[in-house]
């Protein structure tokens, strides 16, 4: 298994992991069942461990990548600043639950604030998530960027008229 692989099989859990975390969150907040919340926490700390292995196992894949064909490092580049970003929040999420799981089993008074701040978190977290994965897809996935209607209708473009003037000829 290549670096490339590895982040491929890894990546997938921390957005997942945070929009489960995130449903189990709420749901346990909606119900007041402190084990569905309890559940949650370690769904975000799961999420966040994963988010530290993705980070981890990126540049590996990034040098596999940068140089194939319709790929470049600009695109490579914006990924990865994303990336960052939502590590950085997934590991404050990853706190926050560890800190919201404490508070929960002791029974803290300040175990609801927890739960809110971590809600918070796990709320952010899965929205830039979504931008990560999608900039993530678009490194092999040209079809999904936001210029491939653009390029096919340019290039379709200009098959016809090169067929069209090879056709005159």
């Amino acid at each position: 298994m290549n670096d490339a692989h590895l982040h491929l099989v890894v990546n997938h859990f921390p957005i997942i992991g945070t929009i489960l975390g995130l449903g189990i969150l709420i749901a346990g907040l909606l119900l007041k069942n402190n084990s569905v919340k309890n559940t949650a926490y370690i769904v975000l700390v799961v999420a966040a461990i994963f988010a530290f292995l993705s980070m981890y196992t990126g540049d590996g894949a990034e040098e596999m990548v940068e140089d194939m064909p319709n790929i470049g490092k600009q695109i490579i580049h914006e990924h990865e600043e994303l990336a960052e970003k939502l590590a950085l929040l997934l590991y404050a999420t990853g706190i926050f639950s560890l800190v919201a799981l404490y508070t929960s089993v002791k029974s803290h008074k300040f175990s609801k604030m927890a739960s809110y701040i971590t809600l918070a978190l796990a709320l952010g977290a899965a929205v830039l998530g979504s931008s990560v994965g999608t900039s993530g897809g678009e490194i092999r996935h040209t079809e999904i960027r936001d210029n491939a209607v653009n390029s096919a209708i340019e290039n379709g473009n200009s098959n016809s008229e090169s067929t069209t003037n090879e056709k005159e000829e």
